[in-house]
C-alpha cells in the first residue's frame, strides 16, 4: 500500500507541535502591579504571586501592614487553589516549563508567606487565625500524601504552642517539638503572661541555580551575612537570640533528610525521545536509500521510521525540563522570637544584630518606639533590613 511522503511527514509534524505550543493569551497575560512596590507598571500574570510575596515582606518590613496584608492575602488565596485540576496538569505536563507555571515557589517559600501572614493576624489581635497559618506553613513543608516526612520548623511549632496556650490550651507537645527541631540551642518555654511577641530575621535569602545536561537540577546556595544572631533590649532587660530555623536548611532539606532538587522524569522523557528519534531518523535513512524509490514494504517502513524519528525529534525539542530558578529573593536566611514580659505603656525596644562573635553591628541596630497595651499582646516585628527606627 503506497502513500505519498508528503502525508506522512507534515501531518505528525503538526500533530506533536499542537500539543506544545502555548496561546497567544498565556504568552501576553499580564496584570497591574500599582502596589507591588519595586515591580514594572504590568507583571506577567504567571510573576503575580512571586511579586506580592515580594511586595508583602518588604511593606512588612516598612511596618506598612495594610500593604503587607494586602498582598501576602492574594498571595495565599492563590496558593489556597493553585492545586486544581487546570493549574495540575500544567504543573505535570511534559510540555510546561518549570519557569512558565504561575510560580507559588519552593516549599521553604510558600511556608514563610503563611508564616508572615500568621505574625499580621496576631498583630490583629487573632492569634486563632494566627495559628492556622502556623500550622497550614507546616503542612506546606509535609508531605501529606506519602507521609515520608513531617515539617521541622523550629519555630513554627514554638509559636503553635504559644498560641495554644494563650487560647487556653495545652501546647507542651508543640513546645517539645521546637526544643527538638532548633539547631542552635533549646528555645525557651515562654509562659502565656509574655505580652511582647518580638519576631525577629536576618540575613541574605537563599539563592537557586540550575545545574545538569538539561539545566533540570535546582540547586540552592546560602546567602551571606555577618549577622548570627541579636540582642534584644528594654526595661531593663537583655535577651540574646539565637536562630530557631534557617531557610537554607530548609530549603535543601525535607524531613531532615538532603534532598537533589531534579525534574527527573521531564529529563528522563526529553532524553528519550531524544536517543529514539536520532535511531529512528538514521534507521529510515539508511532503508528508504537502500529502497531506492521502488514504493514497496521496505520504502514504505523507511518512511515510517523517518517520521516516527521527526515527530521523536519535535517531541524532544519541545520537553522543557529546565529547572525553575525565580525566586523570592528578599527573604532572610534565619528567623527567631522572643517573648517579654513588660508593664503597659511607651517603651524604647533595642535590637542589635551581632556577629559571629557576638558583637553587635552598629550599623544594624533598630530603634522601636513601641505602645504595649494593658492587655492583650504587643506584636513587633525586626528586620536586619528594615528601618533604623520605627515607632509601632
Amino acid at each position: 500500500m503506497n502513500f505519498p511522503r508528503s502525508k506522512w511527514l507534515l501531518p505528525l509534524a503538526l500533530i506533536a507541535l499542537s500539543g506544545c505550543a502555548s496561546t497567544d493569551s498565556e504568552r501576553s497575560a499580564f496584570v497591574p502591579s500599582s502596589s507591588l512596590s519595586g515591580a514594572p507598571n504590568r507583571v506577567p500574570a504567571r510573576d503575580k504571586v512571586l511579586w506580592e510575596y515580594r511586595a508583602g515582606l518588604d511593606a512588612l518590613r516598612r511596618a506598612d501592614f495594610a500593604a503587607a496584608r494586602e498582598n501576602l492575602d492574594d498571595a495565599t488565596l492563590t496558593l489556597g487553589g493553585i492545586f486544581g485540576d487546570k493549574e495540575g496538569r500544567k504543573a505535570r505536563s511534559y510540555f510546561s516549563g518549570e519557569n512558565k507555571k504561575t510560580f507559588i515557589g519552593e516549599p521553604y517559600e510558600r511556608v514563610m508567606a503563611y508564616y508572615y501572614r500568621g505574625i499580621l493576624y496576631w498583630m490583629d489581635g487573632e492569634p486563632d487565625n494566627a495559628r492556622a497559618c502556623f500550622r497550614t506553613a507546616q503542612i506546606q513543608d509535609s508531605d501529606t500524601e506519602n507521609k515520608e516526612y513531617s515539617s521541622d520548623y523550629a519555630i513554627l511549632d514554638y509559636l503553635d504552642g504559644l498560641a495554644t496556650a494563650k487560647l487556653g490550651g495545652d501546647g507542651s507537645d508543640a513546645f517539645k517539638r521546637a526544643q527538638e527541631e532548633c539547631k542552635f540551642g533549646k528555645p525557651a518555654v515562654i509562659p502565656p503572661k509574655s505580652n511582647v511577641l518580638v519576631f525577629m530575621e536576618w540575613g541574605e535569602s537563599v539563592k537557586k541555580y540550575a545545574t545538569g545536561q538539561y539545566h533540570e537540577e535546582l540547586r540552592f546556595s546560602p546567602g551571606s551575612s555577618p549577622v548570627r544572631g541579636a540582642t534584644v533590649k528594654v526595661q531593663s532587660q537583655n535577651v540574646q537570640v539565637l536562630p530557631y530555623d534557617d531557610l537554607y536548611f530548609q530549603a535543601t532539606t525535607r524531613g531532615g533528610r538532603v534532598m537533589d532538587h531534579i525534574l527527573a522524569n521531564k529529563a528522563v522523557f526529553k532524553s528519550t525521545t531524544d536517543t529514539i528519534g536520532n535511531a529512528a531518523l538514521v534507521s529510515g535513512g539508511v532503508l528508504a536509500a537502500t529502497q531506492q524509490g521502488r514504493h514497496n514494504s521496505g520504502d514504505e517502513v523507511g518512511l515510517g521510521l523517518l517520521a516516527f524519528g521527526l515527530v521523536s525529534k519535535i517531541v524532544s525539542a519541545t520537553t522543557t525540563p529546565t529547572a525553575d530558578i525565580r525566586s523570592w529573593e528578599n527573604l532572610p536566611q534565619f528567623i527567631s522570637f522572643a517573648g517579654l514580659v513588660m508593664s503597659p505603656g511607651e517603651n524604647i525596644l533595642t535590637v542589635e544584630f551581632n556577629d559571629s562573635y557576638g558583637r553587635p553591628i552598629t550599623s544594624l541596630t533598630k530603634t522601636l518606639t513601641i505602645n504595649v497595651p494593658s492587655s492583650g499582646d504587643k506584636v513587633v516585628f525586626v528586620s536586619d533590613h528594615s528601618p533604623a527606627s520605627q515607632r509601632l
